[in-house]
């Protein structure tokens, strides 16, 4: 095919190729090798590489799922792969190796892939930004002088960067849809529960973090949950079952939607950058063209304020559970030392809950949650930006050199319209819309009713062909 096409090709395009015999699954690892190394020098995106077992894999029986022998990578954070390291992005857990591959990465596996590597996240996923002590500073494809978002930052580089089609990324309170929003991609944080997290998810508990994968389409989107996105047979929890393929969706016109438009984000005084209302404005008159109707939505009924409040005890718990659960592991105390300045803080914060603090956390998520879903009965979809402002420079955001405190009214400053999505369960979409004025990448988000990508799914095929953005090319590429 003439490799330099390699990174022409979505996932889908390349496994077509190897099922026509054009190319085979080693060529494909080579290529994918070629240019981690070629540009993780200066992204670092790519933070444990496999290379010899993935040249193995690739000379061997793949499974003949839809990924037929595309290379693809694992965030460091969550998913196990038997014998790879797993960090999470801090000091602490450098020396642990998982003993055993997780559900979704056997279900990645099943679909054809070939495992190359592992991928950025800073420390514990805490930060929006992939900037961190441990694994280093991840940066931009479009301008590495700026931040590709987190956690799943490392994910977002390296398929933004060309060096793989698609790779694993994983949304606590954003960070699939803030790392596809930074560095153009397309992202879909799924229905809670929808993709499995066992064998071992204690640290799902609390529900808010969901595994999918960041692509260049969506097409690819919609391919991967199609095959990951069943239930355990052993879940407790499994999502509302889908009324067919999601690739069958894209296929569905969407018909006419009712889109409600926000742009408020719980914080007084805090409006979105003029490139990022610029870029939502025209998101709603395409929406608009397209035949949808828009409703205006300038407040949404809910106390943000006590819904923050309950989502910081109990993430706070669960990451003391966590650490408690990591002290079995490794064998000792996490010191200061261990953890960077952020995340060290987050947990002697979370050591003053309450039991009273954390009961009355899980009982005010569950009925805000209720408050926000009932929207829905005004709405199909609510469209809003992905991030306040776009992609801010590396250091602004910076958990080891800047005071949690300070750090955190920067977050303030750049996040706060994907969270609530996480507490409620719902499907969330980034869409890579629109760029600033100065070349960075801008996305918007589409979020549906619980249980519902298919609506998503078939409105994000709709935008793409009417406003395509695969030509579209960061200045690391290829």
């Amino acid at each position: 095919m003439g490799f330099a096409q390699y990174d022409e090709y979505d996932a889908l395009g390349l496994a077509h190729l190897v099922r026509r015999g054009e190319v085979s699954p080693l060529e494909l690892v080579d290529e994918a090798i070629a240019r981690i190394e070629k540009h993780n020098p200066t992204l670092n995106a790519v933070v444990y590489k496999a290379y010899d077992q993935a040249r193995a894999t690739a000379k061997g029986k793949l499974p003949d799922g839809p990924f037929k022998g595309v290379p693809f990578l694992i965030k460091d954070i969550g998913v196990a792969v038997e014998g790879w390291p797993m960090t999470s992005g801090s000091a602490y857990l450098r020396n642990h190796v998982s003993a055993h591959d997780s559900v979704l990465t056997k279900r990645y596996r099943d679909a054809g892939v070939v495992l190359v590597g592992k991928t950025n996240t800073p420390e514990f996923g805490i930060p929006g930004t992939t900037e961190g002590r441990h694994l280093g500073i991840c940066r931009n494809p479009w301008n590495p002088d700026h931040s590709s978002g987190g956690s799943s930052g490392g994910a977002a580089s390296a398929v933004a960067s060309g060096m793989v089609a698609m790779a694993h990324g994983s949304d606590g309170l954003g960070s699939i849809r803030i790392p596809a929003a930074q560095c153009g991609l397309v992202g879909m944080k799924p229905t809670q529960y929808r993709n499995p997290g066992g064998p071992d998810d204690r640290a799902r508990a609390h529900g808010f973090v969901v595994d999918h994968v960041l692509t260049r389409t969506v097409r690819d989107s919609a391919a991967m949950l199609d095959w990951t996105g069943w239930p355990e047979d052993d879940a407790p929890y499994a999502p509302v079952p889908k009324a067919r393929l999601y690739m069958d969706e894209l296929r569905a016109a969407p018909g006419k939607l009712k889109i409600g438009l926000y742009t408020d984000v719980p914080k007084d005084g805090v409006r979105p950058h003029p490139d990022v209302q610029a870029v939502f404005d025209a998101t709603a008159k395409t929406l608009e063209a397209l035949g949808h109707t828009l409703i205006v939505k300038k407040d949404l009924p809910i106390d943000w304020r006590k819904l923050y409040r309950a989502q910081a005890a109990v993430s706070g718990a669960m990451f003391v559970a966590g650490v408690d659960d990591w002290k079995e592991i490794i064998g000792h105390e996490p010191e200061p030392d261990d953890f960077e300045p952020l995340a060290w803080a987050s947990y002697k914060g979370a050591m003053k809950l309450t039991p009273s603090m954390v009961g009355t956390g899980l009982q005010n998520l569950r009925l805000i949650s209720r408050q926000i879903l009932a929207l829905w009965r005004e709405f199909d979809v609510l469209l809003s930006p992905v991030t306040i402002t776009p992609p801010p420079p590396i250091g602004f955001l910076d958990p080891v050199n800047v005071a949690p405190r300070e750090f955190n009214r920067r977050q303030g400053q750049v996040f706060g319209y994907t969270p609530p999505y996480n507490m409620t369960g719902q499907p969330s979409l980034s869409l890579p819309m629109g760029m600033s004025s100065d070349g960075l990448p801008i996305g918007m988000m589409f979020t549906g009713r619980y249980s519902d990508e298919a609506t998503l799914y078939r409105l994000a095929a709709q935008l793409e062909e009417a406003r395509p953005w695969s030509a579209r090319r960061p200045a690391v590429w290829g």
